[in-house]
């Protein structure tokens, strides 16, 4: 099996809609569900369900700014082939979340000499 690293990306609208939010509200619970349902479709395909990210830096030799990426969240999963972990993301609820959102998934590469 192969490991993929899916990133969750969203505009700075939902970004600041998700942090108004009390995590412990009803709103928050429905939310939660619907990954937990998606969660529970992958089965052992989930390797980690992963944690919303937030204060994303952009680090280069200049220096240090704030990330422009919008990337709000990752999964990582396990699956035989990208089509194969790409059909695991059909439907997932945070393509639901907002028009703009989107789901990045990367094969996760075996290190040379390891």
């Amino acid at each position: 099996m192969k490991k993929f690293i899916v990133l969750y990306h969203a505009p700075k609208g939902a970004v600041e809609k998700m942090a108004e939010v009390n995590p412990n509200s009803e709103e928050a619970k429905k939310g939660m569900e619907e990954w937990m349902e998606w969660a529970k479709k992958i089965g052992t395909g989930l390797v980690d369900l992963g944690t919303p990210l937030g204060n994303g830096q952009k680090v280069t030799r200049e220096g240090v700014s704030p990330s422009t990426r919008g990337v709000v969240g990752y999964s990582i999963l396990q699956a035989e082939n990208m089509d194969q972990a790409v059909a695991m993301l059909k439907d997932h609820p945070h393509l639901k979340w907002m028009d703009s959102c989107e789901v990045e998934v990367h094969e996760s590469m075996p290190l040379p000499g390891m």
